[in-house]
């Protein structure tokens, strides 16, 4: 068997920019075979293409999938896909690196303001998808023995930011999903957790009405004087990886050098 045959394989969803590429790139250097699962316009394809060329630099096989991750049709047309794909070989890393979710204030003089929908579809793409690919995954009989669901989630998942209120019941969301997720697939080997970042200047992240004023409260904040990277977030998802770690599941973990203290 040659040694690439002996990779990993690490199943990123939404890793074509952020913390999901970061974490793909990070993986791939460490003896990880990755497949992503990301939605962007085709204008933008070639570009992102230029991005995953540091995946397979490093000798590890890449294979993407331009699909939306969060449609329930479509998660089970990707499954099969991503198990011809995998040829018989299984994921030892799910990451949940999905940013798709609206915006708005709850209350606005003029403009638009959070409905319903706004709440059901953000909740849907940022916290219950996270859930729907673990089943499938275990369903489908497509994780190993050891393996690792890694989610993201943020401090505005107990703190009240303008316009983020749907985002942060997506968060707040996801992590009671993430316990169970522990808790009810540990006896088939899952070990579930989530990183809470601290704030990145990411693409997602400056959509946020207000992002500006968020990240200087979190310069002011952080004891060590400067944002959180993608990077910073990637090294502590490698970290979840190891054997070492197997022991760590259920719970949430800071990554912010220290932004949240204060």
């Amino acid at each position: 068997m040659k040694k690439e045959d002996k990779k990993d394989w690490a199943l990123i969803l939404g890793g074509s920019s952020g913390l999901g590429l970061a974490t793909a790139i990070k993986l791939s250097k460490h003896n990880f075979n990755i497949i992503v699962i990301h939605r962007d316009k085709r204008s933008d394809i070639e570009l992102i293409n230029d991005k995953f060329q540091e995946i397979t630099s490093s000798s590890s096989k890449l294979i993407s999938f331009n699909a939306d991750a969060t449609n329930g049709a479509k998660q089970k047309l990707l499954m099969g896909e991503i198990a011809h794909a995998l040829a018989g070989a299984k994921i030892k890393v799910l990451v949940h690196s999905i940013a798709k979710g609206n915006l708005k204030p709850m209350y606005a003089k003029e403009g638009l303001e959070l409905q319903n929908q706004d709440f059901n579809l953000t909740i849907d793409a940022m916290a219950v998808s996270f859930y729907d690919w673990v089943k499938l995954l275990v369903s489908d009989s497509l994780f190993t023995e050891d393996a690792r669901a890694i989610a993201f989630t943020s401090e505005g998942n107990s703190k009240a930011w303008v316009n983020y209120g749907a985002v942060s019941a997506a968060k707040a969301a996801l992590e009671a999903i993430m316990r169970n997720i522990a808790l009810e697939f540990a006896s088939v080997g899952v070990k579930a957790n989530c990183i809470q970042a601290g704030i990145t200047l990411t693409k997602s992240f400056e959509m946020i009405p207000g992002s500006v004023v968020l990240k200087e409260s979190a310069l002011e904040r952080n004891p060590n004087g400067r944002l959180t990277t993608p990077e910073d977030v990637a090294n502590a998802l490698y970290l979840l990886t190891m054997p070492e770690a197997k022991w760590i599941t259920g719970t949430i973990i800071k990554v912010d050098g220290g932004e949240s203290l204060q």
